[in-house]
């Protein structure tokens, strides 16, 4: 992000860039498109246990953010994208397997194998972007892919339920495609580029982010607002479903995404000429937490959707910036071990926000408190603000020279 009053280099993003975004739409597309019908077949259609369902889910997600880490380091060895084209056409694999699974420990093997492709794609993408982008235009090309990944996920779980009629297999088969389709398309647009000569380990490169003062708290602080993001899934859509019933959480999920569609570019454009960047995350942060706060006290679902329009303004707000600055903290020849060691706040928080929401809930219920989550959220979020006005205190000055390649 710019700071305010400096002029923008025209932007046309390159053959590169466009490759990204074209494949952050088919990912998250074809992942949308087949996970939410995972309990559907397997729970509904063949009658298995939630519980043993849950784990399959669960083991996806911890193998990915917890391989995320080493593979930004990875990238900085050997360049990020052969790690993004094994970890497409892993991910293709396990995805297509699920479609065969006939067993739990077959479903299980599957989503592991699912979850590992993850692992390697996920910071080598954002650091194939960084690398391809120059510094001044990082925080729209941020917000472009971010646009591209809530398109998919509004279209993916369409596609899915048409799909679907036609049996689970073919779904599966179908959105394992499309991960092969977006190794294509980096593979023919996405340059391959070199490592910077550097000695030591891969791992190296994760301990220099570990040991990076500044970054370690700016990571360890985000963790309070990947809590308040992920009750979108857990307060937010209970919440929905008690003033609605079951058929609110398809409003919900598409007002949230599409309004990320529409209007995330131009509010990152229009934040980026006047707001330095720690004050626009601080205030996104401040105004996910007033939404929530909001949500508490709202008793009709209208109510409920415009408060989640303004939680949705926060959250798309806080996503580019925080890869632009994740961008900037890091040294040009670590910047995949930075991104991997800053997933450590998604992993963490998205964790424990999925526990902490349902908790919340049963104690206030026990109380007599009903809005005890959402104070408690409230709390967080004055809190981790907080935090990241101390953390960037010192923040790294933006860098002014462009990179090798866009």
């Amino acid at each position: 992000m710019i700071t305010p009053g400096t002029s923008t280099v025209s932007f046309r993003p390159s053959a590169a860039q466009l490759g990204l975004i074209v494949s952050n739409f088919l990912m998250w597309g074809g992942f949308f498109a087949v996970i939410p019908l995972i309990t559907v077949h397997f729970i509904d259609g063949l009658n298995w246990g939630a519980a043993s369902v849950g784990l399959v889910l669960g083991l996806r997600q911890l193998t990915q953010q917890g391989l995320t880490i080493f593979g930004g380091a990875w990238a900085d060895q050997i360049g990020p994208k052969p790690l993004i084209l094994a970890g497409c056409l892993l991910r293709m694999m396990g995805f297509v397997w699920m479609g065969f699974a006939d067993s739990l420990s077959v479903l299980l093997a599957a989503s592991l194998v699912a979850g590992v492709g993850g692992g390697l794609f996920d910071a080598p993408k954002n650091a194939a972007l960084t690398e391809v982008t120059r510094p001044e235009n990082r925080t729209r090309m941020f917000s472009l892919m971010s646009i591209a990944g809530n398109l998919g996920m509004v279209m993916g779980p369409l596609i899915g339920a048409a799909i679907i009629g036609v049996g689970f297999k073919i779904a599966a088969i179908a959105s394992g495609s499309v991960y092969l389709i977006a190794a294509v398309v980096m593979g023919l647009t996405l340059p391959y580029i070199r490592p910077a000569p550097k000695s030591g380990s891969g791992l190296l490169g994760l301990k220099t982010a570990m040991t990076d003062q500044r970054f370690r708290r700016f990571t360890l602080v985000l963790i309070g607002y990947f809590i308040l993001s992920t009750q979108i899934n857990v307060l937010i859509t209970l919440k929905a479903v008690a003033l609605a019933g079951p058929g609110a959480t398809g409003p919900l999920y598409g007002l949230s995404a599409g309004l990320a569609v529409v209007l995330q570019y131009p509010v990152m454009q229009w934040l980026e000429r006047r707001v330095r960047t720690r004050v626009a995350l601080v205030g996104a942060v401040l105004i996910v937490g007033l939404a929530l706060a909001l949500m508490g006290l709202v008793h009709s679902f209208a109510a409920l959707l415009a408060c989640v329009a303004l939680y949705s303004l926060g959250t798309m707000t806080v996503f580019p910036t925080q890869q632009t600055l994740t961008a900037r903290f890091a040294p040009p020849e670590l910047i995949g071990s930075y991104f991997g060691f800053g997933a450590i706040s998604l992993g963490v928080g998205g964790a424990v926000g999925n526990v902490i929401g349902g908790l919340l809930i049963d104690l206030g219920t026990r109380l007599g408190f009903p809005d005890l989550p959402w104070l408690t959220l409230f709390v967080i979020s004055l809190l981790t603000a907080a935090g990241l006005w101390w953390a960037l205190k010192s923040l790294p000055p933006a860098q002014r020279t462009a990179p090798a390649a866009e």
